[in-house]
């Protein structure tokens, strides 16, 4: 393995998570970065969690001996929402975390199958969460591999934006590019589709925004079996969005590249990012409505600015 001699960068915490991008070219590239950083954690006694395509996993398994430190995951358990990945990661790291023992995850994303722009942005705005969903987690680290080869510099800055630390050359220093929490733009939502249907709704109406949602999506070719999925998540939307939103919203539906979407707009305002992200625990009352929607839809955009209020779209995949 290719030895790493890692530095910290200045202001940046040793105790801190660290989220590191490490941009490469081809598979030696790619097996020089990953295999030193793993290294660098079995001689720390850390575990390493690894979850990358099946093409690397395959590079990455014929380097190394079956080491119980080092665990392979399959990111397609979670689904295709980038929404739920976070929660997948506490999971894979509080089951190798054993004790206090320090855990290093490896998370590489196949861009290139990203499945929409909307599906990009969403993927883009996972890599960056990652920063204040473990901002709390000292004995916890990761290298995001990504592929720099299609020499794409406006995709390679995106993804810098995302990651506070950069991997040059077996050592991680800090990221210029990276954008802190009051920085990070969000990319805007195009306007919906024609045709869109639209009902502006209050209380009382939550069957009439099922029955509404339930004919449109069925229209659109969405498969039977996940109507009654979608007729839960947005219960929960509407729910919310009358609760908390102004007492009403505007609800839209239409068809786009081979997705059912629909849309909620209201006054409200979600404060926190990792609303819906991070799974409830038992004990808790209430918050569950956009962790739901998360787990029951194909992809979910949020949208919520003080002034504004909050729109908030629902994917889900038509059959083709």
């Amino acid at each position: 393995m290719t030895e790493a001699v890692p530095t910290t960068p200045p202001g940046q915490d040793e105790a801190a998570f660290r989220h590191e991008l490490y941009p490469y070219r081809g598979d030696a590239q790619f097996l020089s970065g990953t295999l030193g950083f793993i290294q660098e954690a079995l001689d720390c006694g850390e575990a390493v969690v690894v979850a990358v395509p099946e093409h690397k996993t395959s590079l990455l398994r014929g380097e190394l001996s079956d080491d119980p430190a080092v665990t392979f995951v399959d990111t397609t358990a979670a689904g295709s929402n980038p929404g739920r990945l976070i929660a997948a990661w506490a999971d894979w790291m509080k089951e190798r975390g054993e004790g206090d023992r320090p855990v290093r995850g490896i998370g590489e994303t196949d861009w290139r199958r990203a499945r929409s722009a909307a599906h990009l942005s969403e993927l883009r705005y996972h890599e960056w969460l990652l920063n204040r969903a473990f901002a709390q987690s000292p004995t916890w680290s990761m290298l995001c591999p990504y592929d720099a080869a299609d020499d794409d510099p406006a995709a390679l800055q995106s993804m810098s934006r995302c990651h506070p630390l950069i991997r040059r050359e077996g050592r991680y220093e800090r990221n210029d590019g990276y954008l802190p929490a009051e920085d990070y733009a969000f990319d805007a939502l195009a306007g919906p589709c024609d045709p869109y249907q639209e009902l502006s709704y209050t209380h009382g109406d939550l069957a009439a925004i099922r029955s509404k949602v339930s004919q449109c999506a069925s229209d659109a070719g969405v498969a039977p079996g996940r109507l009654p999925k979608l007729a839960v998540a947005v219960t929960e939307i509407a729910t919310n969005s009358i609760r908390h939103g102004g007492g009403r919203g505007t609800l839209r539906t239409w068809t786009q590249e081979s997705t059912f979407l629909c849309e909620f707009r209201d006054a409200g305002y979600i404060a926190n990012p990792m609303t819906g992200r991070t799974r409830p625990t038992p004990e808790q009352i209430g918050g569950r409505g956009l962790w739901l929607a998360h787990q029951l839809c194909d992809l979910v955009e949020i949208r919520s600015v003080r002034e504004q209020g909050t729109t908030i779209r629902l994917h889900m995949d038509v059959p083709k």
